[in-house]
């Protein structure tokens, strides 16, 4: 799932000459969804979409405050073309997901958003219409989001860490050699003269010479 998000002072949708939707101060979030896209996908955007930190605090601090922090609107716009690859100079939209099945992904993607935010500050255009979007793009500032590709590793920086460190440790296990436990098992092991062939216990006979 891919999103742009633009921090706007307003921005509106427009199907057919007839203004649909509008909103204030806040942000227009362009949303791409993919044909492998799961819920687990739709709940990581919808964290990072309302987690961004775009705005300014009291203060006047840049980068320090969320669209829930200082309660402004969202406006969500479907954009398959966001799944965009290109083949020569020509666009294919082979990795979107078919519009029947990101109808109802993306109606889901909203009713997150609305149960996670505040429903009356979330607003959208027409899925499947011939839109004009008009963005008065605040800054500019514009952001791009992915989720993690299914099956991939977290791109969370704490996680990159985590893994980083522990392929450290192993790089470093295997320049000291063999361990202890190896060389043990490596080890030509004395003969057990009070274990007689065949007897309850001997295991003598499953490991190999």
């Amino acid at each position: 799932m891919k999103a742009v998000v633009q921090r706007v002072t307003r921005a509106s949708v427009t199907v057919g000459g007839e203004q649909i939707s509008a909103i204030g101060r806040g942000i227009c979030v362009l949303l791409g969804i993919s044909l492998e896209d799961t819920q687990k996908e739709l709940e990581h955007m919808v964290r990072k979409i309302l987690n961004l930190r775009v705005f300014e605090d009291e203060s006047g601090k840049h980068w320090s405050k969320s669209v829930m922090d200082k309660q402004y609107e969202v406006l969500c716009v479907s954009q398959f073309t966001l799944q965009c690859v290109l083949k020569g100079n020509k666009p294919d939209f082979h990795l979107a997901m078919p519009a029947e099945q990101a109808e109802s992904f993306y109606k889901g993607f909203l009713e997150q958003l609305r149960k996670t935010y505040r429903p009356e500050l979330i607003k959208d255009g027409k899925f499947g219409a011939y839109m004009q979007v008009h963005i008065q793009n605040d800054g500019p500032v514009t952001i791009e989001l992915e989720s993690p590709a299914p099956g991939a590793a977290a791109s969370d920086p704490k996680q990159l860490s985590k893994l980083e460190k522990q392929q450290q440790r192993k790089e470093k296990t295997r320049a000291k050699g063999p361990s202890e436990s190896s060389k043990e098992r490596s080890a030509p092991r004395k003969e057990d003269r009070s274990a007689s062939s065949g007897a309850e216990g001997d295991v003598s006979s499953e490991r190999e010479p």
